[in-house]
């Protein structure tokens, strides 16, 4: 009878355990960039509820995503990897638990005809998000290896989807534009809006992670973990429901399956292989150039405490 009432006990308390977990809600905060897809596809493919998780995903551009967070309305986001360095230099204390994607000419920027090369752009138009967002820091990175700055465009702010438009619109005062996948495929399908000059296959610099709040991280670990396998489960689902897979994520940013298929193969997502290895080095070095950039650039006042930038406890 003891015995019994012991192993009662421990059922209990796993059940209670299991049904805590189940009970951890996040809110998390992207957008649809295609890169953030198997996210999409974690819930709603059910992946992040067997794997005892209540996940809310807000779509919030990425200039007022840090806001959401220091709000306390979402607990955890997805981003670029320099953009956590904004955050936190900013007073938006947030740590990177899992790396997502890298792109592979998923991210670009668009000319009108007559400009032949990056340098031509001085004293130019361009369309990109806000300083601190990713198509603003692609935009200063590729001045900045052609000898430029920010400085020398004028800069329009307008969000990807719409900068590719204002492209295809051929709107008057706008010589180039920033943007990314899937509304740089658009843009694609229609060259004489412009060509697209550079692309991070010329200039490999957009990463993504997900990174959450410290408070998160401390009270429910588990939770974080169960995140990023979550993750890793929708990339092996990618890979045995391909056709159902493009189905759902492609759903969420009005694509057919076909056309995300084919977005998606401008990027590459990083499984957990690829995380650690990333987090070994790769991370670092990448978050040193970014943050010397953005302080140049006046983006940052300061440097945050790059040693807290990321956790690792998680992918492992």
């Amino acid at each position: 009878m003891k015995k019994l009432l012991t192993f009662s006990l421990i059922a209990a308390a796993c059940l209670s355990a299991h049904a805590q977990l189940q009970e951890t809600k996040i809110t998390l905060g992207m957008s649809g960039w295609t890169g953030f897809a198997p996210l999409t596809l974690a819930k709603e493919a059910g992946i992040f509820k067997r794997n005892g998780l209540d996940v809310t995903i807000k779509k919030i551009p990425q200039k007022d995503r840090h806001l959401a967070i220091a709000s306390g309305d979402v607990q955890c986001a997805a981003t670029t990897v320099e953009t956590w360095i904004v955050w936190n230099a900013n007073g938006v204390a947030t740590t990177q638990i899992f790396q997502l994607d890298k792109s592979y000419g998923a991210d670009g920027m668009v000319v009108k005809p007559g400009i032949m090369k990056i340098s031509d752009l001085k004293g130019k138009t361009v369309a990109a998000s806000a300083p601190g967002t990713a198509p603003w820091f692609t935009l200063a990175w590729m001045l900045k290896k052609n000898g430029l700055s920010p400085k020398d465009v004028k800069i329009v702010n307008l969000e990807p989807q719409a900068a590719a438009n204002a492209m295809i619109a051929g709107t008057d005062g706008i010589d180039a534009a920033m943007t990314y996948e899937p509304y740089l495929g658009a843009v694609r399908a229609k060259p004489e809006a412009g060509k697209i000059i550079a692309t991070t296959l010329d200039y490999p610099m957009i990463m993504d992670t997900v990174g959450c709040t410290p408070k998160f991280l401390t009270d429910n670990p588990r939770a974080a973990k169960a995140l990023a396998d979550s993750y890793f489960d929708a990339l092996e689902m990618i890979a045995k429901e391909p056709q159902k897979s493009f189905e759902i994520m492609g759903a969420d940013v009005k694509q057919p399956a076909d056309k995300f298929e084919a977005s998606q193969k401008y990027l590459r997502w990083q499984d957990r292989a690829a995380n650690l290895k990333f987090f070994a080095g790769e991370h670092a070095a990448f978050s040193k150039e970014a943050a010397e950039l953005l302080l140049e650039a006046g983006v940052i006042k300061a440097l945050p405490d790059m040693s807290k930038l990321a956790d690792t406890r998680f992918i492992k």
